[in-house]
């Protein structure tokens, strides 16, 4: 069987909710029960007096802003993001939880206007508003052609990889799971009979090496297998030990790609046994502008992951990440000085990983291993 080479980009937390559905044409309720904002229109507000007006309403581009061109530019063959978001106007906010996404259902063209083929769900934001939710947010997926993993109306289908065809022979196989280090709530785990999301209990080589055999189960020769992986803490750049043995349990097991996130940062990457081992893609979209706190991390700044691969067997090819910094509630292209600080932040936190990063004349940032 011929190699082919196949693009991927992997994208970070995707919340279009609060400020960001406010600021968009059919904003939802914007009622909030957090202890200091009660008002989602006040983050709209506090990103304005960061970086200056936001146009009202903006158009469904507008949070994506230079990212969309550059993807366009790009042409990667696969879009995976993960959704911290639920996209429903009904259901109350999960108790014991300080913050809650969702996006009014009528503004889902924002989201469709990225063309993602897989939004992830195993995370600890999409049944902020209950299970009512949830099922609000399969059903506006799937109605807008959608790719989905990691949630479903049972476990069996929030196990479920989302299939993504690339031509005759071979596909992108998307799985996703979640940890509790990321603050998914316990009852919120899909059960035999009930909605939920795909939970793993513990970050273990055992735990690592059973979601591999799922996502083997589902496989067929020439498929790429990515896992994505909701997990960790907000801050830090260093993934702990678990994280490390669950990440290589999964390639030990076939798994091409792990796609992890929850840091509202990005985090260093790996090569283990030629599969990269993304361990935080950071934040994409959010409406964060104007929060202080974390300054050192610079949350502002995002990157957009391209991943290419070889079908057949897998092997890396390239890692290529684009810097971006958020101003407006908007995606616009960073800075040399901005892309500069990523560069050595990244290349100083993944030398203990085995992996350096590198600034090409083009100003995006490459993976190299050590």
């Amino acid at each position: 069987m011929r190699h082919v080479e196949v693009t991927l980009f992997l994208g970070g937390d995707v919340m279009l909710g609060r400020g960001v559905d406010q600021a968009l044409a059919h904003p939802g309720d914007p009622a909030l029960v957090e202890p200091y904002v009660t008002d989602a229109r006040t983050y709209l507000e506090m990103a304005e007096r960061a970086n200056g007006p936001v146009p009202r309403p903006v158009d469904d581009t507008w949070p994506w802003g230079d990212a969309l061109a550059a993807l366009t530019a790009a042409a990667p063959h696969v879009r995976v993001v993960n959704l911290e978001t639920g996209v429903t106007a009904r259901g109350l906010p999960a108790d014991g939880k300080v913050v809650h996404y969702r996006m009014h259902p009528s503004n889902l063209g924002c989201l469709i206007s990225l063309r993602p083929d897989v939004c992830t769900l195993a995370n600890n934001h999409v049944l902020d508003f209950g299970r009512p939710g949830l099922l609000d947010t399969l059903e506006a997926l799937d109605a807008a052609g959608l790719g989905r993993a990691g949630a479903g109306r049972d476990l069996q289908e929030a196990r479920r990889p989302a299939v993504v065809p690339l031509d005759d022979r071979s596909r992108v196989l998307v799985a996703a799971v979640g940890h509790a280090s990321s603050g998914i709530p316990s009852g919120w785990a899909a059960t035999a009979e009930g909605p939920g999301i795909a939970v793993v209990e513990e970050l273990s080589a055992d735990a690592g090496r059973e979601v591999a055999a799922g996502l083997e189960r589902h496989a067929r020769t020439g498929d790429l297998r990515v896992v994505s992986v909701h997990w960790g803490p907000n801050w830090g750049y260093r993934p702990d030990d678990a994280e490390v043995e669950f990440a290589h349990a999964l390639v030990d097991g076939g798994v091409d790609v792990v796609h992890g996130h929850s840091s509202h940062h990005p985090r260093p990457a790996e090569i283990y046994r030629d599969r990269l081992i993304l361990y935080g893609c950071g934040d994409l979209v959010n409406d964060y502008e104007g929060i202080s706190g974390h300054e050192s991390y610079r949350p502002d700044l995002r990157l957009l992951y391209l991943v290419t691969l070889r079908t057949v067997d897998g092997a890396l090819t390239s890692v290529r990440m684009l810097p971006m910094r958020a101003r407006r509630l908007r995606l616009e292209h960073a800075s040399g000085e901005d892309a500069g600080w990523l560069h050595a932040r990244l290349d100083d936190a993944g030398a203990a990983l085995g992996t350096r990063v590198a600034r090409l004349d083009d100003g995006t940032l490459t993976l190299r291993r050590g």
